[in-house]
């Protein structure tokens, strides 16, 4: 890992950009040490730099937490395959036509999640050999396919919150009856594009002893703010 660059926030929370071989990444931490590290994906391919995404991050770092993100392949500023172009391509025209777009999402966002994984293994990895980051490990982001895949193949990570604001494709859906670890589900109940019974099936088929629902009026964006807080107190009981 080769950090490329740092900045110190006001609030004392270090912002560091890295580089993992191609695997870009952005690293926050506090000012306090050791501290519990937590993954933080974004939305099925957006950029780790998204201004939500690091609102959040450095919302969570202030809190005592080591924050991490990365663009996996095929997300941000990465080199993109011809069928993941083409995938795209065809989800623009079916929306702006008003036809069905589920298989769609399942050519595009099934592979991104397959090649997305590993990335994110790799960069566990390396994150848990710096200094002043340790376990337990969270998850948390609007990328609820990946963060239900990692939940099930990466036993470090011990508690997740999902945004139910993305297309989940199937394979992941009947992944989330193996997820057994604490889960906080954020649903936008008047999300226009993610169907709310979609949502609540897949709240429902999780596997968790404990996993609690909160829901919000408002469309896809419209998380109240203190959902972030709210968050931070559920990392709290599971990670420190």
């Amino acid at each position: 890992m080769h950090f490329t660059s740092e900045q110190r926030l006001d609030d004392g929370v270090l912002e560091r950009e890295f580089t993992l071989g191609e695997i870009p990444g952005t690293l926050w931490t506090p000012g306090s040490a050791p501290a519990p590290l937590v993954l933080m994906a974004h939305n099925n391919g957006l950029p780790k730099a998204d201004p939500r995404l690091v609102a959040r991050a450095r919302y969570t770092a202030a809190r005592g937490y080591a924050v991490a993100t990365i663009d996996a392949a095929g997300c941000g500023d990465r080199p993109r395959s011809a069928a993941d172009e083409q995938a795209r391509a065809d989800l623009r025209r079916a929306m702006q036509a008003g036809e069905p777009v589920d298989e769609i999402f399942e050519s595009l966002i099934g592979p991104l999640v397959d090649n997305a994984v590993p990335e994110w293994r790799t960069t566990l990895d390396a994150l848990l050999k710096l200094p002043g980051i340790r376990g337990p490990v969270g998850y948390s982001g609007g990328w609820t396919a990946l963060g239900i895949r990692l939940a099930v193949a990466e036993p470090r990570i011990a508690a997740a919150g999902f945004f139910a604001g993305g297309y989940v494709p199937r394979a992941q859906r009947e992944e989330a009856r193996r997820v057994t670890i604490p889960l906080l589900f954020l649903l936008q109940w008047d999300d226009e594009g993610n169907p709310r019974r979609r949502a609540l099936d897949l709240f429902e088929a999780f596997g968790s002893e404990e996993k609690t629902l909160h829901a919000n009026l408002g469309g896809h964006t419209g998380t109240p703010w203190f959902e972030l807080e709210d968050g931070c107190r559920f990392l709290d009981r599971h990670l420190k």
